[in-house]
């Protein structure tokens, strides 16, 4: 009778191992009249118990090299040395809207140009959408007539020129941060940003952020466009010059250490370099012959 006992006992889901409890071979199931996929079904449900139990186990945080604090570059490789000792005292309020997937690029920009100006002067509003609801503060800013947004386009106003007529003086700029495709997307697909009046720079300088390829010979890194936009607004040279030394700085050490120089998409299309076949969508072959022929997009 004993070992009828221990057969009975093994039967028995409380004697069974933790997991196993809530569930029948398909021997069983087929014994007591259940269907095969059930078994299957609900087979699948021990190796989710077995898969949560790695949950449990400890997890190794990577190893991120120890950054700096101001500049967020790594600390064997930081550029303070190259910002201002104290940050630039400006009068003009700047917004930066970064697309998500420019936070963590390791060669950007923009916590360069933060580290240089007052917190309360550059604000960076990461994300893709926004909306009154969603950003109240950013809504509020884009409804004032002292508002401008820096992005380039038949509308777009030239900033030189639109501060010498304009009735109200402008006290704070927008600028967007992303490839020029994330930057597109952000600004039309958000109503906000065309409620700003719209300006563009012209000017004949060239980048100088030169390990990052860019459209044509004219596109500028938001850093730059800061530095530029600034120094219109306040007046004062200095501060584009001030601005741009981290950027020379990051592209000097990057140069020094394997990066080569990027030239523009433009450069290499009108001298037979570009390493890619030409694409079969129309609209992307005809901006291509658009900057063959160097015309403005």
């Amino acid at each position: 009778m004993e070992p009828r006992k221990e057969e009975r006992a093994l039967r028995d889901p409380v004697a069974r191992p933790p997991g196993a409890s809530r569930f029948r071979t398909p021997n069983e199931e087929r014994r007591e009249g259940g269907a095969a996929p059930e078994a299957v079904a609900l087979g699948a449900e021990l190796d989710d118990a077995s898969a949560d139990g790695l949950w449990e186990l400890p997890v190794e945080p990577a190893e991120r090299r120890p950054e700096c604090s101001r500049c967020s570059r790594p600390q064997k490789v930081c550029l303070c040395p190259f910002l201002p000792v104290h940050p630039l005292h400006i009068s003009t309020y700047l917004y930066i809207i970064q697309h998500p997937a420019e936070e963590n690029k390791v060669l950007r920009t923009v916590p360069l140009l933060a580290a240089c100006l007052p917190q309360d002067k550059c604000k960076v509003k990461i994300g893709r959408r926004f909306s009154e609801e969603r950003d109240p503060e950013l809504s509020t800013v884009c409804r004032k007539s002292g508002t401008l947004i820096l992005y380039p386009g038949a509308e777009a106003a030239n900033l030189e020129e639109f501060i010498l007529d304009s009735p109200v003086y402008p006290s704070t700029i927008i600028i967007i941060d992303g490839t020029w495709s994330q930057a597109k997307d952000i600004f039309h697909k958000n109503s906000l940003f065309r409620l700003p009046k719209q300006v563009q720079l012209k000017t004949s300088v060239s980048s100088q952020y030169v390990i990052r390829m860019q459209p044509t010979n004219r596109c500028l890194s938001t850093l730059e466009c800061a530095a530029v936009a600034l120094s219109i607004l306040e007046k004062n040279n200095y501060i584009q010059e001030t601005l741009l030394r981290p950027l020379q700085a990051l592209c000097s050490f990057q140069l020094q250490h394997g990066a080569r120089v990027r030239l523009s998409k433009e450069h290499l299309l009108k001298n037979g370099l570009y390493p890619k076949p030409m694409p079969k969508n129309k609209r992307k072959l005809r901006k291509m012959e658009l900057l063959m022929n160097s015309v403005k997009i």
